[in-house]
């Protein structure tokens, strides 16, 4: 894994989208195509940005799957996944080849298999991910579900996941939080080739902390992304004010290199 240091989120999400955007290039230099997963949420606000200023990408040559969305929550809600990334990604970008999102509003069932059998036709060149504040990847709270082999699977929100999207804005209240959403499982986030996982912001700190400091544990989801071969995290001086370099150097046998970034 690199831990990539910048000293403000600018800076993380520009670094962060820099290396998105060479990982889909060169896979579509090879293959002809790339197929790449979005994150959203404040995490993601400077990666996406600077993603879209990449001007060399051929769009028309990406497909792109995200990573979760809320049963039940229209597409014109604002804090709907799917109208973040028709807002604040789709329509910055020329046609992609195709986009897949999430539709909480159908048959979740069908929609799991749906989508899992187009995600299973498509293996991932580029996820770009964030941590949530309990340390959730996607929507895959604690205690995780690391052994479903399901790509697309129906999760329960817990209380510190829909107070952290309440307090960033999303909802007038934690009452209009919806306690369920398709996420994406993490067996299948792991399946990526390359994955890119942005954490800015001081709230976010016990959980980068959790994520590196301990050995892998569904306590702590996103903990799993120490196994992947080729994941880079993006944190800010914020985020990663807690973590002490000796010790994440020191779990598991896994190397860690430290990048900083001004």
């Amino acid at each position: 894994m690199k831990i990539n240091i910048a000293s403000d989120p600018a800076k993380l999400g520009q670094a962060a989208g820099r290396e998105a955007s060479a990982l889909i290039r060169d896979a579509i230099k090879r293959k002809g195509t790339a197929n790449i997963i979005l994150a959203t949420g404040t995490s993601q606000f400077e990666t996406l940005k600077q993603l879209i200023a990449e001007t060399e990408i051929d769009w028309s040559k990406v497909v792109m799957f995200h990573l979760d969305e809320y049963i039940g929550l229209p597409s014109t809600h604002p804090a709907s996944f799917r109208k973040y990334l028709k807002e604040r990604f789709l329509s910055h970008v020329p046609p992609l080849k195709s986009a897949h999102l999430i539709d909480g509003e159908k048959d979740v069932k069908a929609e799991c298999q749906h989508l899992g059998r187009l995600i299973t036709e498509h293996p991932i060149d580029v996820a770009l991910v964030g941590i949530g504040e309990n340390g959730h990847l996607a929507f895959n709270d604690p205690p995780a579900d690391f052994d479903t082999e399901e790509p697309y699977i129906v999760v329960d929100l817990d209380e510190a996941c829909r107070r952290q999207q309440y307090g960033e804005g999303w909802f007038k209240s934690i009452e209009d939080v919806p306690h369920q959403a398709i996420s994406m499982s993490v067996k299948q986030i792991l399946k990526s080739e390359h994955i890119i996982c942005s954490v800015p912001d001081k709230r976010k700190a016990v959980a980068v902390k959790n994520t590196l400091a301990h050995g892998v544990s569904n306590i702590y989801p996103a903990s799993i992304l120490q196994q992947h071969k080729n994941c880079s995290l993006f944190l800010d001086m914020e985020s990663a004010s807690i973590i002490d370099g000796k010790e994440v150097h020191s779990i598991n046998g896994f190397h860690y290199e430290f990048l900083i970034r001004d």
